[in-house]
């Protein structure tokens, strides 16, 4: 347990929401992106070979159903090398890394990469108090506007490629998932998404254009996704963010512990390379 909620849960609901989301992509995009997804050991990998931001083909929510071995670490990086990847991530919760772990990168050659910040709060009725963004107003996206929502996250995360675009575009409807987004006046200025399941409500898709910035957009957004969590029974609103190094001020950092979320673990990423593994 981490500040009270379940590292299973914390990890799996991060887990589900990348593979539902992937799943809602039409058959035409996933081929464009090369896109594929598997279920294994109770969690999941995704790979996209035509990913310029490098992003999507990560591997998570392991270790919970079954235990973190090397013969799993190895199919994964099997995989990947299979669909023809470059690169990709495993992301383990420090509670799931087995004693053997660095024997593991060492034969499999993976390496640290970028540490993530996994953060989370209880729902409770404080999580209904929030600041609304100065002159915008936040709410649920109609239907009419999900194309231009979906624009505004991809150009406000400076996300290239059309992998978050697809992935915005097509959760939309789908059962579990609520976008928001903050508008001035009429003009949609900020996005975020929350996917709902089992009484945990997953925080994604913060964005905001340049000309709205600093006007506390994501912390209205925040809050009214907790709110809407409220509404719908969850315990827990679940976020991830990347942590903090000298020089780097993580804007999403202290927005989550602002409203109210706890930092609860670090979690490296592993780093898998096929140039890396070529001879093994």
């Amino acid at each position: 347990m981490a500040a009270g909620i379940p590292v299973a849960v914390a990890e799996q609901s991060e887990a589900g929401a990348l593979y539902d989301g992937m799943a809602a992509i039409p058959a035409s995009a996933r081929a464009a992106l090369g896109l594929e997804t598997a279920r294994v050991a109770g969690g999941v990998i995704l790979a996209m070979r035509n990913d310029p931001s490098g992003f999507w083909s990560k591997a998570l929510g392991f270790g919970f159903t079954e235990p973190v071995t090397a013969e799993l670490v190895a199919h994964v990086c099997d995989f990947y090398r299979s669909r023809g990847l470059e690169k990709a991530v495993i992301q383990l919760a420090p509670a799931v890394i087995p004693g053997d772990w660095l024997g593991i990168c060492a034969k499999l050659k993976l390496s640290p990469g970028p540490v993530q910040v996994k953060a989370v709060r209880a729902v409770d009725p404080a999580v209904t108090l929030g600041l609304g963004g100065a002159g915008l107003h936040t709410g649920p996206v109609p239907a009419a506007q999900v194309a231009n929502w979906a624009s505004v996250m991809r150009r406000g995360s400076g996300m290239p490629g059309e992998a978050l675009y697809q992935l915005a575009a097509a959760t939309f409807g789908r059962p579990g998932w609520y976008p928001f987004a903050a508008w001035d006046g009429e003009d949609l200025v900020a996005t975020a998404t929350m996917y709902v399941r089992s009484g945990a409500a997953q925080f994604f898709g913060a964005a905001t254009l340049p000309p709205a910035r600093r006007r506390g957009a994501q912390s209205a957004l925040l809050a009214a996704r907790a709110r809407a969590a409220q509404a719908m029974g969850c315990r827990w609103l679940i976020a991830e963010t990347g942590a903090e190094t000298p020089g780097r001020h993580n804007s999403s950092l202290h927005n989550l512990l602002r409203a109210g979320f706890t930092a609860v673990y670090h979690r490296q990423d592993w780093v898998w390379q096929a140039t890396a593994t070529a001879g093994r």
